[in-house]
């Protein structure tokens, strides 16, 4: 009977600290732990090969229950559910209503509504939008732009000659001075005038839907120009801060301010990275909270709507972006979002069509419906590794918040170019580990699809937008891009080629492991930017390959081969092209400079920035980008 009460595993031993890394060590056989096992992370701080309790000692406020301040567990105490968003850009409102009540129909309990593109609209036109929803069980988002006050005012007159109960309605109406800001560099009328209208719509929710949301932090946008989490959340707090400062000095209180504001941010293409952040930002604004009212702090909590990034996204090997939006989304719902719009994937070349909405919206059912990601109040608790990355990600953002603090806050520190830089330095360092594949993205820099063509599918206005401008700027926006555009670039460039994409030819001689795994790195190298490659198994000698390579009319000849045979045959190939094509050398062997001095220019190899080297190459052969 008593073996049947032993605690689980309790015949084992506990293992202290020192007896993993005495272990580790044994194994690592004399390498530097730290080179081999740490990393750093975009966000510079360090991560452990592993963690334990002894790294969460201090952190007593994990130890509290999901509902609890300051929430880093969550703002549920019943299950994890959210809300499954998608959002209709409104051209046509009969046919955007009719998108809207068929998602609803197939799962979606949320619907966003973007009128800033609509014009002129009228009242009837604008009740047509909502009619047939059923809004007490659908929350309804508006995003209005300059046309949020008359969007405002018909949505109250709609509410009231439906007869549906206000207090029922729920949702979230997006006027967004700040977001305009970071994303066209000016205001939608000016300064104060938006903050005065925001003040005006602010008094007609409370009043009239009591449910609804009026306050967005838009730090999606950092996310969507390369910033790391670090950065997102520190600046998505700054900007709460300054909604704090304007809106208690018109008379709110921080209560009714919290309750109002929606924490819009993008998901985090590092899986364990955007669980946490999730849970650093609401750690983050119950701070800030407290800051302005102690009891609201210890109240309130932040409702986080989460939207998947655009930054990772790519126009070749697109259906990739399908397993990106599922691991974004799975991050962001068990980091405790309270909505999530998970985008179509095909969003970054195209209007979306209903296979790609359909997608979108089964992503979220398939983790609600048979993966029960609903089920469990703060998922990812227990998490030694988690929780540091949450306790991290809250101490860096905090100093980085400061920083921002000191700047003036948040307006003062975007219009003096202290956010734009920050942001712009990270995206630089990002698109550098592109350009040298320490930052992958499958199907674009790395393993991409050989036959793959896209000129004539895409709208070039979709992939390579402009940049939305004010109409008066007072500073400059935010550079919001995708890290695969300068290699698409390339690549639609090359099937645009009148002549034909260019012939890369692989001449393989020698030894038979060195040839493979060169070939097979150069024909990923070139493919990157869409050129049409020939690979072989191996050829008896360099007059034999070359005599092949020119017989199949290649502009590119790669040798491939082992270091200890390049001074032999590569004099030879470049002898017998004779200029006919570009010969270029796999590899760095230690006889590159011998080879340099024999005219042999051009080399390819793992230390490679491969986008200025493919630019390079579409220079030499006359291809314009």
């Amino acid at each position: 009977m008593k073996e049947h009460n032993k605690k689980l595993f309790s015949e084992f031993q506990p293992a202290s600290i020192t007896d993993w890394e005495a272990r580790i060590r044994e194994d690592l056989r004399g390498a530097d732990y730290e080179k081999k096992l740490m990393w750093k992370t975009l966000e510079e701080f360090r991560v452990k090969p592993y963690y334990t309790s002894a790294d969460l000692k201090n952190l007593q406020y994990l130890e509290r229950d999901p509902g609890v301040f300051p929430f880093a567990r969550g703002n549920k105490t019943n299950g994890n559910d959210w809300e499954i968003r998608q959002d209709f850009i409104v051209s046509d409102t009969a046919t955007e209503n009719r998108k809207a009540i068929t998602a609803i129909e197939k799962g979606a309990t949320s619907v966003g509504f973007d009128l800033s593109r609509k014009g002129d609209m009228y009242y009837h036109v604008f009740r047509q939008l909502i009619t047939g929803i059923g809004t007490g069980k659908v929350s309804l988002n508006f995003i209005a732009g300059e046309v949020a006050v008359t969007m405002l005012d018909f949505l109250v007159r709609s509410v009231d000659e439906l007869s549906l109960p206000p207090e029922e309605i729920r949702g979230s109406f997006s006027f967004d001075p700040l977001g305009r800001l970071i994303s066209s560099g000016g205001f939608y009328f000016g300064e104060e005038e938006d903050f005065s209208t925001l003040d005006e719509m602010l008094l007609t929710i409370q009043q009239e839907l009591p449910k609804f949301r009026a306050l967005p932090v838009s730090s999606f946008y950092f996310g969507n120009a390369g910033a790391s989490a670090v950065q997102e959340l520190a600046f998505g707090l700054a900007a709460a801060a300054e909604y704090f400062s304007i809106f208690t000095e018109k008379g709110h209180t921080a209560a009714d301010i919290a309750a109002r504001m929606q924490w819009n941010m993008g998901t985090c293409s590092d899986y364990f990275m955007g669980i946490a952040k999730i849970r650093a930002a609401r750690v983050l604004f119950s701070g800030l909270l407290s800051a302005f009212d102690s009891q609201a702090g210890e109240s309130n909590s932040i409702f986080i709507h989460s939207i998947t990034t655009d930054w990772n996204k790519t126009v070749y090997d697109a259906n990739m972006n399908m397993l990106r939006l599922t691991t974004e989304a799975m991050a962001a719902i068990l980091g405790g979002c309270n909505s999530l719009l998970v985008k179509p994937f095909d969003t970054c070349y195209r209007e979306p069509g209903e296979f790609s909405r359909r997608i979108s919206r089964n992503i979220q059912i398939i983790l609600k419906e048979e993966s029960f990601f609903n089920r469990v109040a703060d998922p990812a608790a227990g998490s030694y590794y988690i929780d540091s990355l949450t306790d991290a990600l809250v101490e860096h953002a905090w100093q980085l918040f400061l920083k921002t603090s000191d700047q003036g806050g948040f307006i003062k520190a975007f219009t003096g170019g202290f956010i734009r830089d920050e942001v712009n330095k990270t995206a630089s360092r990002r698109m550098e580990m592109m350009a040298t594949k320490r930052e992958v993205l499958l199907g674009t820099n790395h393993y991409p699809s050989f036959q793959e063509a896209c000129a004539g599918l895409v709208d070039p206005a979709i992939v390579f937008p402009e940049q939305t401008v004010a109409p008066e700027p007072v500073t400059e926006a935010l550079r919001i891009t995708r890290a695969a555009v300068p290699f698409e670039k390339l690549r639609l460039a090359t099937e645009n080629r009148p002549e034909g994409r260019p012939r890369v030819f692989m001449l393989t001689f020698g030894n038979l492991a060195m040839r493979l795994a060169r070939s097979q790195f150069s024909s990923g190298f070139f493919a990157a930017a869409g050129y049409e490659i020939t690979d072989n198994l191996g050829f008896s000698s360099a007059e034999e390959g070359v005599e092949a390579a020119l017989k199949d009319k290649a502009d590119i000849i790669v040798v491939c081969s082992s270091d200890e045979e390049y001074p032999v045959i590569i004099p030879g190939v470049h002898e017998l092209v004779n200029g006919k094509a570009i010969v270029v050398v796999a590899g760095a062997p230690a006889c590159m400079e011998e080879l340099q001095q024999k005219g042999i220019r051009e080399f390819i190899h793992v230390r490679s920035n491969i986008l200025e080297t493919l630019k390079h190459f579409h220079q030499k052969l006359g291809i314009s980008i």
